[in-house]
């Protein structure tokens, strides 16, 4: 009797397919660079808009922004695929966020505007994502699909968690 395959999982198939684009080791290797700027920098750009006060969140009020809903729907979308990846990504976003309140300090403190900083960072990011597509001589995958600008932030921790031995 023949044993049946196992079936990968969705995020492995969507991993599978985000590799197909990303052969090129120099191209892996500046993804490794930008995409985590990419996510913190459009992080940032998001978190810097202006977000209306709602008396019923009360003391609660400036902890809310408009990032929160983008937070709160990626990580919905990661936990759909990998509950792990789901974690693994909301810790990122914390540290990530830690360093955007940092920025939002050294903006109070006279130093450049969040929105700025996080703007300079993000086209920095995209040409060097588009430098890297250009050596792979592939066009990036979210061309053709939009949902793999969430898959690579996830493509990259998976290679991390296969490293350490944890299953996602």
């Amino acid at each position: 009797m023949k044993t049946k395959p196992a079936e990968k999982s969705k995020a492995d198939v969507l991993f599978d397919q985000y590799a197909e684009s990303h052969q090129n080791h120099s191209n892996e290797m500046i993804h490794w660079v930008c995409v985590p700027l990419i996510v913190f920098s459009l992080l940032g750009l998001v978190w810097a808009i202006p977000f209306p006060h709602l008396t019923f969140l009360g003391k609660y009020n400036g902890y809310m922004n408009w990032a929160s809903f983008l937070i709160a729907f990626s990580v919905y979308y990661y936990y759909k695929l990998s509950p792990v990846m789901s974690y693994l990504m909301l810790l990122l976003i914390f540290l990530m966020s830690m360093g955007i309140v940092q920025l939002e300090k050294w903006q109070l403190a006279g130093g450049p505007a969040l929105w700025l900083v996080c703007a300079v960072i993000f086209v920095a990011a995209w040409i060097g994502q588009f430098i890297g597509h250009k050596i792979e001589g592939k066009k990036p995958s979210f061309l053709e699909d939009v949902k793999f600008l969430l898959i690579g932030p996830i493509w990259l921790l998976h290679f991390i968690c296969r490293k350490v031995g944890l299953k996602y």
